[in-house]
């Protein structure tokens, strides 16, 4: 006999806790400039209780081809790419609505 979700009742192998909480994240995604001029994208309004941090981050440093960390409950990315992040999101299923 499989697991059950404690949130939506069903077997763990068909959950689908995590793809209605990825619809329902209000994320905004902007560029700052660090140190010595160093740019970084910010990902921030990624809920952490609902979605797993470590591997979004790594999905992100795969497609981005980049380092990065988590801090404070953001996702910080070494360099600009603002317009691949959001498509990367998208196609992971996060809202359409990205704020940049």
């Amino acid at each position: 006999m499989s697991a059950i979700c404690e949130t939506c009742g069903l077997p763990k192998e068909i959950c689908v806790c995590e793809e209605i909480a990825r619809e329902q994240q209000e994320i905004s995604i902007y560029v700052d400039k660090r140190r010595y001029g160093k740019s970084m994208t910010i990902v921030e309004g990624v809920n952490p209780s609902d979605i797993d941090m470590e591997s979004l981050l790594k999905q992100l440093k795969e497609k981005c081809a980049c380092g990065g960390t988590l801090k404070e409950g953001k996702i910080e990315l070494q360099g600009e790419h603002k317009r691949r992040v959001i498509e990367v999101l998208k196609s992971m299923g996060f809202n359409a609505d990205i704020s940049e």
